[in-house]
């Protein structure tokens, strides 16, 4: 199992922005040196929930702060961007960072974030499919040229630059829906699981991924990445108190609500091809801290912590994608130490 630490770059009330990238810019710095092997950062739009709006020029910036870390994506909403521009970008921080990127990508699902951009929800699926064609075609041959529904590159182009990576960076594709996972599974494209999503249907999620794979007839092996809200403590009592804590100190209604929810305006209801999450975001604060101790979230003492991640891994999980604390509050050495308590009580139990 390998570890890897996940970035919403939240703003929190007081901080400035320049505040928020050097809160995270620290802790990913600790990442490396903690051991962990890779780093994920979040795109979005529009509002305080993540103001990273484009991930690769971050990444540029961490790539020069660091040596061996792995950078991530989590994700790139590839419906949002000029697929082109996409694989020129990520092309370069690969042959800036030494060949260490990690392609996550997906269709997206705040309204609110389409609505800013003048893009129908209902087609980002069509969208994604077309937009990881045209990134893949000019990541592998010499000579592109494509015109589809809702791209084209006119004339025959070539990348400049190339990905440093052969036959290119790893992707990993956001699904955690049945018909998702096996569409990109008979693919042989990774998934990455999100954090909203109960152990139950991620478990699920790695299990028919591999065996629809298999099925496929593509080979055994691939790195599968599952996003989890993660906390430890030093007992099962303190990891219920801190949780009940931070649960206090956050409004979660100021995330899942109806600006994050995939809701077509025209109809009030869920999008084209996202019915999967009809109720998800709009529950708003209704999710009990039980609910979460037991299906949500890793979290509780080491021993506890050990044993859900182990659940994961063999489910066929090979990444943890952990969120110590996108939407807590936390001073940036309490974070510290939170971090240094996993790397220390938690990563030995799965070295190699």
């Amino acid at each position: 199992m390998k570890f890897s630490t996940f970035h919403l770059f939240h703003r929190f009330d007081g901080q400035s922005f320049k505040d928020v990238y050097d809160y995270h810019l620290e802790l990913v710095e600790l990442a490396e040196e903690l051991g962990f092997d890779g780093v994920r950062l979040a795109e979005h739009h529009f509002r305080d929930y993540g103001v990273v709006p484009n991930l690769f020029t971050m990444l540029a910036h961490v790539a020069a702060r660091t040596s061996r870390i792995r950078l991530g994506t989590g994700i790139v909403v590839l419906p949002l961007h000029n697929p082109i521009h996409v694989a020129e970008e990520a092309a370069q921080v690969d042959v800036l960072s030494g060949g260490r990127l990690d392609l996550g990508i997906g269709r997206g699902y705040q309204s609110f974030e389409f609505e800013g951009f003048g893009i129908d929800l209902a087609e980002a699926r069509d969208r994604f499919n077309e937009a990881l064609e045209v990134i893949v075609g000019l990541w592998t041959q010499e000579a592109y040229q494509h015109e589809g529904k809702f791209y084209k590159t006119g004339a025959e182009v070539s990348l400049v630059p190339r990905p440093l990576q052969t036959p290119y960076p790893p992707l990993h594709v956001a699904a955690v829906s049945p018909e998702t996972v096996t569409m990109y599974a008979e693919r042989g494209l990774p998934i990455l699981a999100d954090p909203a999503a109960t152990f139950r249907k991620v478990v699920k999620a790695a299990e028919t991924w591999r065996e629809t794979a298999a099925q496929a007839g593509h080979p055994d092996g691939a790195d599968l990445v599952v996003a989890r809200s993660v906390y430890v403590a030093p007992t099962l009592e303190q990891a219920r108190e801190d949780q009940a804590r931070f649960e206090a100190s956050f409004d979660r209604s100021r995330i899942f609500n109806d600006k994050s929810a995939p809701i077509d305006p025209k109809t009030g209801r869920a999008a084209q091809g996202f019915e999967y999450y009809q109720d998800r975001y709009l529950k708003g604060g209704t999710v009990s801290a039980d609910f979460r101790w037991e299906q949500l979230e890793v979290i509780g003492d080491p021993a506890r912590v050990v044993e859900q991640i182990s659940l994961l891994k063999d489910a066929g999980f090979t990444n943890l994608l952990c969120d110590f604390g996108s939407t807590r509050p936390m001073p940036l050495e309490d974070m510290k130490r939170v971090m240094r308590f996993f790397a220390t009580e938690v990563m030995p139990a799965f070295g190699d």
